[in-house]
């Protein structure tokens, strides 16, 4: 959960943490000394400061280059290859980090409710819900800057690959009752997820639970320890079924990180286009349909009436990009 913050924000310090300009791309060559360096330490020579998480995430989403193709953190440097650079680069501590007007503007368009206790938004993918570990600003980071409202903050978080229903609380005693729903399993959850392969039989049921775990490198993910983790519940449902994939509409009881992704490869079934649990054949077929992110989807959210607080009830489409890849995938045969 979002900690309480004891006076209302509007502004955006991020001490230590990457900012990302628009200009700034940088081509270096490796020479003699990188011979035989892998990309990933070369990086994180060029990048002082930068975490290694950022790094990492620089890697994986392509924006790091060698000779015009994307690699893997252990790809080894030869002599005149070419690395593309991105701009990165680090803030000043409590220097106010704007987001662009685009951002503003686009998340703007976004909202999808708005109450006086309630703001919820429409999030489009590729937005993570807040600024940290390398991101120099979120959603609630671009609506604070909207200089709008005395005090906002998320009530829960979406992945930054996932799009639909967010919410969050313009008061607190808001906030403390949607914490309370979520904590509490008093929320309805549903999302829709495209995952891989033929789905046998209905509804399945999955209550495994999960604890975060960290790699060498400082990447973090989520996994099944039925010793150490914390209880976790989810419900597959299938929606439409394909040769290859199957739609599930997908209602999670808990809200543990990734939980419907660590799930869903539990199950045998990844989300399509997961870069962390996800299948890379299936994958890199599913691109050449149109699918350039994970099809996850938050599409409904109820809380219940509590107290002065009535019911709610939020919904959010499938996106188009969403519908068209649906639309070029083969049916069963």
């Amino acid at each position: 959960m979002t900690p309480d913050r004891s006076r209302p924000n509007h502004s955006v310090t991020t001490p230590s943490k990457p900012v990302e300009p628009k200009t700034g791309v940088r081509h270096a060559k490796a020479g003699p000394r990188e011979t035989g360096q892998r990309i990933d330490n070369y990086l994180l020579r060029e990048l002082p400061g930068v975490p290694k998480s950022h790094v990492y995430r620089l890697l994986r989403s392509g924006q790091v280059r060698v000779n015009g193709g994307r690699v893997k953190p252990e790809r080894k440097l030869a002599e005149g290859d070419e690395v593309r650079i991105p701009p990165v680069r680090m803030a000043e501590k409590g220097e106010t980090v704007r987001p662009p007007d685009e951002v503003l503007n686009r998340l703007r368009a976004a909202v999808i409710h708005e109450d006086e206790h309630y703001l919820a938004l429409d999030k489009p993918a590729g937005y993570a819900s807040h600024g940290g570990s390398g991101l120099a600003y979120g959603v609630i980071e671009a609506i604070r800057a909207w200089e709008k409202y005395e005090f906002v903050e998320l009530c829960h978080r979406l992945d930054r690959d996932t799009s639909g229903v967010l919410l969050l609380a313009k008061s607190r005693a808001a906030l403390l009752r949607a914490q309370k729903a979520f904590k509490e399993g008093t929320t309805e959850k549903r999302y829709f997820a495209l995952v891989v392969g033929r789905w046998k039989g209905e509804d399945r049921d999955v209550d495994a639970a999960l604890v975060k775990a960290q790699l060498d490198n400082g990447e973090r993910y989520t996994e099944v320890d039925d010793e150490d983790g914390k209880p976790s519940h989810s419900r597959f449902s299938p929606q439409a079924r394909y040769r290859d994939a199957t739609l599930c509409e997908v209602q999670i009881f808990s809200g543990r990180t990734h939980q419907i992704r660590v799930h869903a490869l539990a199950l045998g079934h990844p989300v399509a286009g997961d870069r962390k649990y996800g299948d890379r054949g299936f994958d890199k077929a599913i691109r050449d349909k149109g699918l350039k992110r994970m099809f996850l989807h938050s599409h409904f959210l109820k809380l219940a009436a509590d107290g002065a607080f009535s019911k709610l009830l939020l919904s959010a489409a499938m996106p188009d990009e969403l519908r068209d890849v649906l639309a070029r995938l083969p049916g069963v045969r």
